[in-house]
């Protein structure tokens, strides 16, 4: 049996009227919202204003008396007139040309004191290099150097008190000179703090002494640098 539909009951009929209805009312919804204004409730007086007189203080006007410059009277030089009786004494100019009798210096009887420049060679370009205290058998001395200098600083290092308190951390550059009988001498130092620099100094001044370095087998003076980090763990 094949089912019928009755037109009048056909709920998809209007269905795009009611559609395109809708969707008006949706924008029209929307307009006015958009188009919402508010006001702030209007007022009769102006609130800055609302201020007594007598709340309003007056910076002191202060009154300053001038004074006119003083003129220092400036009297003429007194001139003192001399009689004609009276012996004045003239200036005695003396010679600047050289007296004939005067003696001649030679150029070799004059003793000049000799300036000797002591060299300095670089730590890295030197023939034979400052030997540490440990390092005499060591093959590659340099190497050995720098390693027993990093042992030095971690055994004798130590962190200023204030400065770990105050967070205060960084590096300090040092250089320092091996002097030609192996001691330390001439350290100079920069950083971040004047007591991490003064650290880094005790540091490098308790550097044992050490086999001075040789240049064509003279000792000379070898410079050397080295930073010293100061960080926090």
């Amino acid at each position: 049996m094949e089912l019928k539909k009755n037109p009048k009951k056909d709920l998809n009929k209007r269905s795009g009227v009611y559609f395109v209805f809708g969707l008006l009312l949706v924008l029209l919804l929307a307009f006015v919202a958009l188009e919402w204004k508010t006001f702030d409730p209007e007022t009769i007086y102006e609130t800055s204003m609302n201020i007594l007189e007598s709340d309003i203080e007056e910076d002191p006007v202060e009154k300053f008396k001038i004074e006119q410059p003083k003129i220092k009277q400036v009297l003429p030089q007194e001139i003192k007139i001399e009689e004609d009786d009276v012996e004045i004494k003239e200036t005695e100019i003396l010679s600047t040309e050289s007296d004939p009798e005067t003696e001649i210096i030679e150029i070799d009887d004059v003793e000049v004191d000799e300036f000797i420049e002591e060299p300095v060679v670089n730590f890295m370009v030197i023939e034979d290099v400052p030997v540490f205290p440990g390092c005499e058998n060591e093959k590659d001395k340099r190497a050995c150097f720098g390693k027993m200098m990093q042992k030095h600083i971690s055994k004798v290092f130590r962190y200023p008190e204030l400065e770990q308190e105050m967070g205060i951390q960084g590096r300090v550059n040092v250089m320092f000179v091996i002097q030609k009988d192996g001691s330390i001498g001439d350290i100079r130092m920069r950083g971040p703090n004047a007591n991490l620099e003064k650290e880094a100094k005790r540091i490098i001044s308790k550097l044992p002494k050490m086999t001075p370095g040789k240049q064509r087998g003279t000792a000379v003076k070898v410079p050397f640098a080295i930073p010293i980090t100061f960080q926090l763990q």
